[in-house]
Formats: C-alpha cells, sequence, structure tokens
C-alpha cells in the first residue's frame, strides 16, 4: 500500500489532525469541476481525491445514473457533499471551480469547450479531443487563442510501459535513430454507454478515432514528424453487426491494420482486434542501434492479474535489459493501469505552473486525430490517404 492507501483508509479517519504525518494528505488548493460523470469522469473524480492536491468543486452530467455514480464514488473518499450543476453555465460558472475536465461523449466535446472557454480557466479535454477533422481543427484554433492551459487526455503515453519506452527511444536514445515502430491491440468489444454512442462512427469518429488515437499519438511521439500518409484495411467481422439502436444500425470498425508513413523515413504499424477473450498490448520500436519490445496482457482465464514485460536488445557489445514496469496496484485500479492517476497529477502541476509541461497539447492532440482520420478514409476506401490532400479536402490544412 501507497501512504495516500493509508491516508484514505477509513479504519484510520479516527487520527486526530495534529497527530497525522505519514497518514497526512497534500492540502487541497485547488477544486475541480467535473463535466461528464461516466466511467471516465468517475475516474477523475477517484484521481482528484487520491492524488489530493485539489478537491471536486461540482459534477454535471444529464444522466442520473451517471450522477448517482459520482456521488457514491465522491462519498468513499469524503463526508463533504458533492455539488451537482443543474446545466453547462452554471458549472463552467462556478467562481469556486479553479479548472474543468470535460469527460462528455466524443462528438460533444466542441460545443462543450466553446462554453468552457467563457470561463478563462484550465481545461482537460478527454480524448479524442473530437470526433471529426473540421471540430479537431476549431478546437486547435481555440486553443490558439485561449490564454489558459488546454490539456488532452491522451493518458496512454502515462501507462508505465510507455512511459519506460518512450524515456529509453527518444531521451536515452537506447535504439539510435527509430527506424520502425509496430503497436498491437487484442481486447474485447466497446462497453456499453449512455446512448450507445460509441457504437455509432458519426457520434464516436469510429474505431480508429474513438480508440486508437492514443496509439497514434505513440506513434507521432516516437516518430518526432508529422504522418505524411496512412493506409489501412478494416472491417465489422463480429462486434454489433446486428446490433441495432433507436432504429440506427452500428457501423463501426472491430478489427483493422494501419500502416503509417511519415517523411522522415519512420513507418508505423498498427494491429487491431476487439473480439479477443483476452486484453493484450505490445509495443516494438526497432532504430539503427536497437530493438525494444513491451507487452501488457490480462487473460480473462487467470484473473485480474496484469503481466508487464519490456526488453532493450542492442546486440552483442551492448548490454541487454529485462524488466517488470508497473505502478502500485492501488494506483493501477484507480484507471487505465495507473496512467489515468498520473495524466491527472500532470494536470495539478499545469494548473500549479500555468503551462502544460509534458502533457499533451491540442496541437498533439490534432495529429493523433487526423491519423484515425486517414485511417477510417482509407479502410472505407481501399486507398491509402494523402495527409495533405485529406487536410486539403476538408478546409483542415495547418
Amino acid at each position: 500500500m501507497t501512504s495516500r492507501d493509508w491516508a484514505h483508509n477509513r479504519s484510520l479517519k479516527y487520527m486526530p489532525k495534529e497527530d497525522r504525518f505519514f497518514l497526512e494528505l497534500p492540502e487541497a488548493r485547488y477544486a475541480f469541476g467535473v463535466i461528464g460523470a461516466g466511467v471516465i469522469g468517475q475516474e477523475h473524480i477517484r484521481c482528484t481525491h487520491f492524488e489530493g492536491r485539489a478537491r471536486i468543486a461540482g459534477v454535471y452530467d444529464p444522466n442520473k445514473g451517471s450522477i448517482e455514480a459520482a456521488k457514491r464514488e465522491h462519498a468513499s473518499y469524503t463526508e463533504a457533499p458533492l455539488r451537482i450543476y443543474t446545466n453547462l453555465e452554471e458549472a463552467f460558472g462556478d467562481s469556486e471551480a479553479d479548472a474543468f475536465i470535460i469527460a462528455t461523449p466524443n462528438h460533444t466535446h466542441l460545443d462543450v469547450l466553446r462554453l468552457g472557454i467563457k470561463s478563462g480557466k484550465p481545461i482537460l479535454l478527454e480524448k479524442p479531443m473530437a470526433h471529426t477533422l473540421e471540430d479537431a481543427y476549431e478546437i486547435l484554433r481555440i486553443a490558439e487563442n485561449y490564454d489558459a492551459p488546454l490539456q488532452v487526455g491522451l493518458q496512454y503515453r502515462c501507462k508505465s510501459m510507455y512511459r519506460e519506452a518512450l524515456y529509453e527511444t527518444l531521451e536515452r536514445r537506447s535504439l539510435g535513430d527509430v527506424k520502425l515502430i509496430y503497436i498491437c491491440e487484442h481486447r474485447i468489444p466497446f462497453l456499453d454507454k449512455v446512448g450507445q454512442w460509441n457504437k455509432f462512427s458519426k457520434r464516436s469518429g469510429g474505431t480508429l478515432i474513438e480508440k486508437c488515437c492514443h496509439y497514434f499519438d505513440l506513434f507521432n511521439l516516437i516518430a518526432r514528424d508529422r504522418p505524411a500518409r496512412v493506409f489501412a484495411s478494416g472491417g465489422q467481422a463480429v462486434n454489433f453487426t446486428n446490433f441495432r439502436y433507436r432504429g440506427e444500425s452500428s457501423d463501426i470498425l472491430d478489427n483493422a491494420a494501419v500502416i503509417v508513413e511519415y517523411p522522415n523515413g519512420v513507418r508505423g504499424n498498427f494491429n487491431l482486434c476487439m473480439f479477443a477473450p483476452q486484453f493484450y498490448e505490445e509495443l516494438s520500436i526497432c532504430g539503427d542501434s536497437g530493438r525494444l519490445r513491451c507487452f501488457e496482457k490480462q487473460d480473462f482465464p487467470g484473473g485480474e492479474e496484469t503481466e508487464v514485460y519490456l526488453e532493450i536488445l542492442r546486440g552483442e557489445l551492448e548490454p541487454a535489459r529485462k524488466m517488470t514496469t508497473r505502478y502500485p496496484r492501488s494506483v493501477e485500479r484507480l484507471g487505465h493501469h495507473g496512467s489515468t492517476l498520473i495524466e491527472h497529477a500532470r494536470f495539478v502541476d499545469t494548473v500549479e505552473r500555468g503551462d502544460l509541461g509534458p502533457s499533451a497539447s491540442v496541437r498533439e492532440g490534432f495529429w493523433s486525430v487526423v491519423v484515425g482520420a486517414a485511417a477510417e478514409e482509407s479502410a472505407d476506401s481501399g486507398e491509402p490517404v494523402v495527409i495533405d490532400e485529406m487536410l486539403e479536402r476538408h478546409g483542415t490544412a495547418l
């Protein structure tokens, strides 16, 4: 257990404040308004309390079930009542809130953000920052003229194995110059959402934007360049083939293979299967001086335990390394195997400093959406997509 686990332990709440040292949490100097109280919004509520430097000013969500879940989450950490905003105007007008977290469905991000920026306060906008190129482009222009920090929730760069891979590749340069990147995700289908918005491309952006923007963000980070061309093949083979909701049939991909080419010669290869009976992610990076491979897996027959492994091989004359990369179990349980807390702590840092630091910027969020949109277009047409041409067609060229 971490010190924060002990500090939040209800059996130790009898301890007077003046007798707390190891059990004392940081002073809550900031208050966050949470917009959207679904799975991700609840993760941010947990992380706010666990991290300790901020508290929850209030929560808004039009779904009563989500609000009740947020109340339960909040009550598990504090006896203080949870303020429930009645509308977005009241939420973003809350003078007690120092910053806001937007965790609403993808297709609502732009409209919610248009209201959010009237606050003039720091904002964490969950991924993907938009479900279309046009919305992503408008959000990018908003960010360029917004005086407060605007952070995008691409938290996979905060997962333990990806953090180590990025450090070894970009900071230590253990692999030399990167040439090839491979990412694989095999997992169960999309879970249910309120309104089932994630089953329809027009509201989610499609699987390769909604789910895979995380991985395309990693491609862009590791390649250290903008994408030039994307080729994808994908389909809806198993999941939701007979699913209808309010008269509409689901149209999202459940498998895909995506190739991303960069002007500097780096190539990325992404493989997706969303009807596998496990959670499995793998990253391989090949440079001119070595190779890094890491994976994270959780097999359902083996229960909840997650296996994480990372290796770096550098030929005959350099040392090789093999390791396990993990956060404390209590941190991993907060969500996305610990990455949500790290991203959230970086947001608190952003509020304190007034700048993004290592957090994902709106420009980086934009390019992750660009790759996903190009992959969706290529999978639909069967033809490769040249990025500059696609951006011109959509009126979103930079």
